[in-house]
């Protein structure tokens, strides 16, 4: 039965929040897993509905896949079978496409239909078909699936045709059972390229990431097996801290990881937004926030690491409208992802959408509660943002969605003093 969020705004946020395990860090974590028939632990998982439907396709496979604790996934991938992946699951995770480097390096073959995921735009596998083609993997399309199969590697060298996190990590998943050095360049470098690669090497294949964006592996016939803890999520840390920062209140966001947020948190200081930065070990803080009411934000653009990440633009977004002046957004890579601003403009705001890529905010303005749709991951957490902000009464529908990326987040923000349940239709 569908579930909504309803939301009576205008509460005052005070206490602690703490981010969980990294959604999108699990994903290529879970496919290194297939590269082995040895176990693997992975410790710190959050419980989404994007990591079970990625174990369920880790099971349609062949492999072993047990919770060992709360938060804790044995994978034990000893016989595998890659024609057997389930497609309806592919089709509803993108993050799917990451099992694509495991399968064909530890099978020699795949069969995958073009995966799915967010309505954020148009989101092609052609970085990827690329990257494989110059690793000597030969590519079919029959109907609507993709063949591949793999056959001696004409280089151990291979550039993207864009700064892809997936597809950097395909290749590093891929690279990982040729036994030889292979170099992959305008890769991505993110927080879970550096968590897959922290991984691979438990597993015993040598990685280095280099400055210029250029990543080494050096594969091994045989892999170790491995336990591991998840990254927490820089993603759903940023989301609390700008909720804090929309709603106002007195929050402390912890399980912060600092080193993927620079840029993100000096932004929000230079716009005149209090916040208690405290590292308390390595990679790892807390972050505190008070009221504003004086900020002003000028733009906003979405980047490769170490840039603000496309994630977090959506709950920018929503905090812009309760600072002063224009704000742009901007976000060159998916022309689905604003969205969500149409919402926003239901509930009184003042935005003005320049293109598919660009939208200008003025604020502040006062949200008043609507009934609302959620179409994508982050613009439906965006949406929560903007109920907690507004005046009255918000129902936020599609919440499925929200919950792909976001583990009981209407338990954990009542936790901090929103008023938010989730009912049934």
């Amino acid at each position: 039965m569908a579930e909504r969020f309803v939301i009576n705004g205008g509460k005052k946020l005070e206490g602690e929040i703490e981010a969980r395990g990294a959604k999108n860090a699990a994903f290529p974590l879970l496919a290194a897993s297939l590269l082995t028939s040895k176990k693997c632990v992975i410790g710190n998982v959050p419980l989404i509905e994007d990591v079970f439907r990625m174990i369920e396709i880790l099971k349609s496979v062949g492999a072993e896949v047990s919770w060992t604790g709360e938060r804790e996934v044995t994978v034990r991938a000893a016989e595998i079978d890659s024609l057997k992946i389930d497609d309806k699951l592919v089709k509803r995770l993108r993050g799917s496409v990451l099992v694509l480097g495991s399968l064909l390096a530890r099978c020699g073959k795949a069969r995958l239909p073009r995966p799915g995921g967010c309505v954020i735009g148009v989101r092609p596998i052609d970085t990827h078909l690329n990257a494989f083609s110059q690793l000597g993997v030969d590519i079919s399309y029959e109907g609507d699936h993709y063949g591949f199969k793999a056959g001696k590697t004409a280089e151990s060298a291979v550039i993207l045709d864009e700064f892809s996190v997936t597809g950097t990590e395909n290749m590093m998943l891929f690279a990982a059972l040729q036994p030889q050095k292979t170099v992959i360049r305008a890769a991505d470098a993110d927080y879970q390229v550096q968590e897959l690669a922290a991984f691979l090497r438990k597993m015993g294949v040598g990685v280095k990431i280099y400055p210029d964006r250029t990543i080494t592996v050096e594969g091994k016939n045989k892999l170790d097996g491995v336990e591991h803890k998840l990254m927490y999520d820089p993603i759903e840390a940023g989301t609390f801290i700008l909720t804090a920062a929309a709603v106002p209140g007195n929050v402390t966001v912890k399980n912060v990881a600092l080193d993927y947020l620079g840029l993100f948190l000096k932004k929000l200081l230079d716009a005149g937004l209090p916040l208690e930065i405290t590292a308390k070990q390595k990679m790892r803080g807390t972050v505190s926030i008070s009221p504003c009411k004086t900020m002003r934000i000028d733009k906003i653009q979405s980047l490769p690491y170490p840039g603000i990440h496309s994630d977090l633009l959506s709950a920018f977004g929503v905090l812009a409208t309760q600072t002063a002046g224009s704000t742009l957004i901007h976000d060159p890579l998916y022309e689905g992802r604003l969205k969500y601003l149409g919402e926003l403009n239901k509930m009184g705001a003042d935005i003005i959408f320049c293109d598919p890529h660009r939208a200008i905010i003025n604020g502040p303005s006062q949200l008043i509660g609507q009934e609302l749709d959620s179409t994508d991951l982050r613009g439906g957490a965006a949406l929560i943002i903007a109920g907690l902000a507004a005046k009255g009464q918000t129902t936020i529908s599609n919440i499925y969605q929200i919950d792909r990326g976001y583990e009981k987040i209407e338990e954990r923000l009542r936790g901090i003093g929103a008023d938010i349940q989730r009912v049934q239709n």
